[in-house]
């Protein structure tokens, strides 16, 4: 028994030293180490690829297509659409633009929403003519006469007039439509109490630039030139105060906004139909010092002089809500009131969208689900399948959005203005 099991370990020991010696041979061999290094790449290919189309496949799931209505030339399309911006679907469209031509919303604006629309204005012959004799021609859809003007490159001041009159003699006008009429305002230096405050103005005289700049002249106040002075391009116009310690301090006027609702824009989106931009004023303060040591006591208000007008912004905001069956049966399951589909459809489709009920954050924030609660499991509260059932997410949603913001509207609302919610 012994000798036997002597034979078989001698037998073993001996298929080692050949298996040794026949591997020394091989790895000798010049094409052993292309063939070995080929196995491992091909080997680490599989892997990667099996990561890789996992991943693509993850991501294909929790991407939504929606349907775009796009609007042009007297024609509409439906076309399907993955998340993009507006300007780049057009030209997959193959959509030509010409110059003066308006899309609604923004061209950068992401297509995130389903049955969202897209508008295009086609521009029509303007002439911009300013009454310091220059004229200029162009191509606009713009609704706002400056807007026409800042499409044809025609530089307008903020105290400039500008309209839209009809053209009345097409030979003589050389355009057909409308034109758009600029009175230009002049600048003036002025300087309001040792205070240099260059401004324009439409006034003709000293005494309309006071009354046009609210100045109210106070007691021992004094004007050069006088009041009664027409008014001349780059003229000085002095307002002194004898005995009246003053100081001044420029200030910014914020822009003005006014937004405007378009129920042909996709609730939510936005156009800017002219641009606006904040003006200056020069505040005037009476300062009382103390005779002995000169120090400041107190500074009374006597004077705001708006330099500089600020321009209005018109913001055009979407109003139309047209959502899938598919999307209202989630939001009717969840008990959301059909008065905020809206609100829900666009907060949702902004986060992580309606087909991201597994969605995670893939900046690693963690946020998860279609409304990107953070952390997710915060939606346990709603509901034991909270990672996989979109109606219990939506159910934790609506107690988020009513319980920080007071309604889906108010939600809706901060998210418009901060883009997070």
């Amino acid at each position: 028994m012994q000798q036997k099991f002597i034979r078989r370990k001698n037998k073993l020991a001996t298929q080692r030293r050949r298996g040794v010696r026949k591997l020394k041979i091989l790895s000798r061999h010049h094409f052993a180490v292309p063939i070995i290094t080929f196995v491992v790449l091909a080997l680490l290919s599989v892997m990667a690829y099996v990561f890789v189309f996992h991943k693509t496949v993850q991501e294909a799931e929790n991407r939504d297509t929606h349907i775009v209505i796009v609007s042009y030339d007297k024609q509409t399309r439906y076309v399907p659409a993955e998340p993009q911006t507006v300007a780049s679907l057009l030209r997959k469209l193959n959509i030509p633009l010409n110059p003066g031509d308006v899309v609604e919303p923004e061209a950068d604006t992401r297509i995130v929403q389903d049955n969202f629309r897209i508008n295009i204005y086609r521009a029509v012959p303007v002439n911009v003519i300013a009454d310091d004799g220059s004229s200029t021609f162009a191509y606009s859809a713009a609704t706002t006469p400056r807007s026409v003007a800042r499409q044809a490159g025609v530089k307008v001041y903020a105290e400039d007039s500008v309209k839209t009159e009809p053209v009345t003699n097409f030979l003589k006008q050389g355009a057909i439509g409308e034109q758009v009429i600029v009175r230009r305002s002049t600048p003036v230096n002025l300087n309001l109490y040792g205070t240099a405050a260059p401004t324009r103005t439409l006034a003709k005289t000293v005494a309309g630039l006071l009354t046009e700049k609210g100045i109210t002249l106070g007691p021992g106040a004094t004007v050069q030139p006088k009041l009664t002075t027409k008014i001349k391009s780059n003229m000085q116009v002095f307002i002194l105060a004898k005995g009246v310690s003053i100081t001044s301090k420029t200030r910014v006027i914020a822009m003005p906004v006014k937004t405007i609702k378009d129920k042909d824009l996709t609730l939510g989106a936005r156009a800017i139909r002219q641009y606006g931009s904040p003006g200056k004023e020069l505040v005037t303060y009476q300062v009382k010092r103390d005779p002995k040591t000169k120090k400041v006591i107190s500074k009374t208000i006597i004077q705001r002089v708006t330099i500089e007008k600020p321009v209005k912004q018109i913001v055009a905001v979407g109003t139309n809500v047209n959502i899938p069956k598919d999307k209202v049966g989630i939001m009717r399951a969840a008990g959301i009131r059909s008065s905020d589909y809206g609100y829900v459809d666009y907060i949702v489709s902004h986060e992580g969208g309606w087909n991201g009920v597994t969605k995670y954050n893939y900046s690693g924030s963690g946020a998860y689900g279609i409304c990107q609660a953070l952390p997710g499991s915060k939606m346990a509260s709603a509901g034991a399948d909270w990672r996989t059932n979109p109606v219990t997410q939506l159910r934790w949603c609506d107690g988020y959005a009513v319980g920080r913001f007071g309604s889906w509207a108010g939600a809706y609302s901060f998210w418009l203005s901060h883009h997070y919610w």
